[in-house]
């Protein structure tokens, strides 16, 4: 039976994750083994992270809401159950941009969840 090489598969499996690896210090992105062990790494922290990232920016939307409706003396949890109230729907993103961009459309959002509170 004849032996099998896999010179072309095993070279282009192996430049695959080298190419993945451009970037990473030393023998992180020369030397295969250690290159092939980082990029896995790199990519289940890749997958980890794109969900990770939703959550962190809602919570940084909810800090700002939170600072913001301070400055009109209400909590955060009293203005979105105000808003919830009041049957206004504007998601925290919006909200987080009304507050920083647009005081005084925030202003009024917060007049009016305040009356349905």
């Amino acid at each position: 039976m004849a032996r099998v090489k896999r010179g072309n598969v095993a070279r282009k499996r192996r430049n695959k994750i080298l190419k993945l690896a451009k970037g990473f210090q030393g023998s992180q992105s020369k030397l295969f083994r250690t290159a092939n062990q980082r990029v896995m790494k790199a990519l289940t922290n890749a997958y980890r992270d794109r969900r990770k990232k939703k959550r962190n920016f809602r919570r940084l939307w909810i800090a700002r809401i939170n600072a913001a409706a301070r400055m009109h003396e209400i909590s955060y949890s009293r203005l979105m159950g105000g808003l919830k109230k009041s049957d206004i729907q504007i998601n925290r993103k919006m909200l987080s941009q009304m507050a920083i961009l647009d005081a005084a459309a925030f202003a009024a959002v917060v007049e009016l969840a305040k009356k349905s509170a």
